[in-house]
């Protein structure tokens, strides 16, 4: 036997006998992707390698499912070797249970909770369970083809919104745009089994649902969160100090009077992947309705956050109520909210607004 055939045999061998430990043990690929994600998310520059690694496993996976009979039948006809069908599903299998569990601490920690964002976080974290267990992705999800692509679709979707911005330092609009076109273009076999019809139409009518489901993602972006940015330090303040650029009391109630005297600062502090380069958005809210949106850029690298405050001044006529400045990227993803509440001021008449309007100072890389 020659030496390269010697050496198959022996990996051969060695790759059975870890499928066969896994498969004794099954929530070990689970606990790994969660220590893995949990880690990638405390030391994010570090384990840029793997996931630069989950995102290129995900595509030769899918790869593979959809070349499955074809790259068989190659394997047998150059190696002599027939890969076992079973070995092969639960080899997709570990790839999802990685890949789900690897950006769980990512999409858990940058949640609004009390938005639109949870139910897609839910939907991750019930797409994980199902991958670690054994009925449910066997006889419930594999069995339903374009289930299963689309499965495989919303996994892949997660891993490159998490490992394009670390790998590429590519800005989170741009993340999001290339993540979706991935995952519609991963969806064309799941709509292809979902479209029975034979008639000449049918190409139409395949363009037209991809089409769709692409505007869909792109209207939901706001439900979906920025994988990698997140808030460390808020503030609504009156107060601020530029010179170690850090705000006052933090308010969550105040009068009108005072509102009108002083104007309020939003302060933020985002944490964002070493050399990325992000505008975002404070957009003020009243009552709802949106009022004043500022723009501010962001750097990333600094482990308390990139330093960001706005500074309002001018307040409309009717100031009272519930106010909200949301936080958001410039694709429209929220990163976070800050509320606080005008109320009737017992004090003196408050004066009128300066017209001064907005001052968003463009801090400096702290």
């Amino acid at each position: 036997m020659s030496l390269p055939l010697t050496l198959f045999a022996r990996g051969k061998i060695q790759l059975l006998r870890l499928f066969a430990l896994i498969q004794r043990n099954p929530g070990l690929v689970a606990i790994f992707g969660f220590a893995s994600g949990l880690a990638s998310f405390l030391l994010v520059e570090r384990q840029a390698e793997l996931a630069q690694g989950l995102a290129t496993l995900m595509l030769i996976s899918w790869l593979w499912l959809t070349l499955e009979n074809t790259l068989r039948a190659h394997i047998a006809r150059w190696f002599g070797f027939e890969l076992p069908p079973p070995l092969l599903r639960y080899a997709t299998q570990l790839i999802h249970q990685e890949s789900l569990f690897f950006v769980l601490p990512f999409f858990f920690i940058t949640t609004t909770w009390n938005s639109g964002q949870a139910l897609f976080s839910g939907v991750l974290a019930l797409a994980a369970l199902v991958s670690i267990i054994d009925p449910l992705y066997y006889k419930w999800l594999a069995p339903r083809r374009w289930l299963f692509l689309a499965y495989h679709s919303l996994a892949l979707f997660a891993v490159m919104l998490t490992a394009l911005p670390i790998i590429f330092k590519l800005t989170t609009p741009q993340s999001y745009q290339l993540a979706l076109a991935t995952a519609v273009i991963l969806s064309v076999p799941s709509l292809i089994g979902v479209i029975t019809v034979q008639r000449w139409w049918r190409g139409v009518l395949l363009v037209g649902l991809t089409l769709a489901l692409g505007a869909t993602g792109w209207l939901a972006r706001a439900w979906v969160p920025p994988a990698t940015l997140w808030l460390t330090e808020v503030a609504v303040s009156q107060e601020f100090n530029d010179r170690n650029r850090s705000p006052g009391a933090g308010l969550k109630q105040l009068g009108i009077a005072e509102l009108r005297a002083q104007g309020l600062f939003a302060y933020t502090a985002i944490n964002a992947p070493q050399g990325l380069n992000e505008r975002i958005q404070h957009v003020w809210r009243h009552n709802g309705e949106e009022v004043e949106r500022i723009a501010l850029d962001i750097s990333g690298g600094r482990k308390e956050g990139y330093r960001a405050w706005t500074h309002k001044q001018n307040f409309p006529n009717d100031a009272l109520g519930s106010w909200q400045i949301q936080v958001l990227t410039e694709a429209g993803q929220m990163i976070g909210v800050l509320r606080f509440q005008v109320l009737e001021s017992a004090g003196a008449p408050a004066p009128e607004p300066n017209g001064a309007g907005e001052t968003p100072p463009q801090p400096k890389n702290q």
